[in-house]
């Protein structure tokens, strides 16, 4: 990582190892999070609760945002003497003041239809945003902090996979088209491919060379520029 410019990134959006099991690889790699472009002021990271609270102090530097829960269709738990473990989360972390941060935020449109009525807040809110506002339920409405999206079981390339239905929300949120996403875990380059298809640059660092391979296979497929079509092309334009 120390190879990547400071100012080249903007966000990091990663799925490290949570270093919870025996497995040989999944070791939790101090000092990456302190290794991080100076540039990258938004950091998405998922991991478990377990993962979060014993690593605290790794994000020290860092004020906590937000999170997203996202709720799997199959489980991952290995107990069977708890409640059987549907989801994981990502953690929304900012470097700066959060008034500084550029942030889009998301919008569904699967709100059950009805009429227009006025809405305030509750009192207990404070004064965020005193004045009524107009809300049409079927409409757009801000994107709910529990993601629904299947898992990658049964067609996963990487262990630890990440389907790009839960990557993308985080990289329309926190980047605009043209910035740079950074992975320091990139596995099999979900994080690369989905920022590929929103139009994003990205950058993928990645120990396992068998892995860095098929990344690099996924990413070269796809739609290739040839530059301008025959009719596009500067010798068959008419001339004046």
């Amino acid at each position: 990582m120390p190879a990547i410019a400071n100012d080249v990134g903007s966000v990091v959006i990663t799925d490290p190892p949570y270093g919870e099991t025996s497995l040989e690889w999944d070791r939790w790699p101090t000092g990456w999070i302190d290794a991080l472009p100076s540039s990258v002021r938004q950091l998405w990271c998922f991991g478990s609760m377990r993962m979060f609270l014993e690593r605290s102090a790794d994000f020290h530097a860092w004020s906590y945002g937000q999170e997203i829960v996202w709720e799997k269709h199959n489980g991952s738990g290995f107990a069977n003497d708890r409640f059987k473990r549907v989801h994981e989360f990502a953690t929304h972390w900012y470097r700066g003041r959060w008034s500084d941060i550029n942030v889009t935020p998301q919008y569904t449109h699967d709100a059950t239809k009805r009429a227009v009525r006025r809405k305030t807040r509750p009192t207990h809110t404070g004064h965020i945003e005193q004045s009524a506002y107009r809300s049409e339920d079927g409409g757009p409405r801000l994107q709910r902090s529990v993601l629904r999206v299947r898992s990658c079981h049964g067609h996963a390339i990487h262990p630890t996979e990440k389907p790009l239905g839960i990557i993308q929300p985080l990289i329309g949120y926190s980047t605009t088209p043209g910035d740079v996403v950074v992975d320091p875990f990139m596995g099999s380059g979900s994080v690369l491919d989905a920022a590929r298809q929103t139009g994003r640059a990205a950058i993928g660092i990645e120990i396992s060379e068998r892995y860095c391979e098929i990344a690099a296979n996924r990413l070269d497929q796809g739609i290739l520029d040839f530059g301008p079509t025959i009719s596009e092309h500067p010798t068959n334009k008419e001339q004046p």
